[in-house]
């Protein structure tokens, strides 16, 4: 579901995500940011499978996380997702991971590097900005993290 330029995934939390103390390890959360990207992509209509297919792949060159809280085991979380740049062969997604009860749990964003098959840092294809921003606009603004 796509709403205000967010994209929402349901996740509940499984026992081999949590650490010792019962909560999400903290890593565990740059898995989630993949799950909310990926599914966030697919409804979009661009499944990385899609892509690849295309002669294209979208590589991580930076991420961030910001924890705010925790969650544990059984717990069922949403991975809000949006696209906030698309600039030549780089995108950025930003996330926000909360809890049932809307508290913000971890906050942060990817950055992605756009190559072709011969893994050479290409422009964005222009077909995939269309799709995008059919769907969920122009991008003539940043979406800020902590954006509702």
């Amino acid at each position: 579901m796509i709403s205000d330029r967010w994209h929402e995934t349901k996740i509940r939390v499984r026992y081999k995500d949590t650490d010792r103390l019962g909560v999400v390890y903290y890593g565990n959360y740059l898995t989630y940011f993949e799950v909310g990207r990926a599914e966030f992509m697919r409804d979009l209509g661009l499944p990385y499978s899609r892509l690849e297919a295309e002669g294209y792949s979208l590589v991580v060159t930076e991420a961030l996380a910001r924890y705010h809280g925790n969650v544990g085991y059984d717990a069922m979380v949403t991975v809000k997702t949006a696209i906030s740049e698309i600039r030549g062969a780089r995108m950025r997604f930003d996330y926000e991971v909360v809890g049932d009860n809307g508290s913000l749990i971890v906050s942060g964003y990817t950055l992605h590097g756009c190559i072709n098959s011969k893994s050479r840092p290409t422009r964005i294809p222009s077909s995939v900005i269309k799709t995008i921003e059919e769907k969920v606009g122009p991008f003539t603004a940043t979406v800020g993290q902590n954006s509702k």
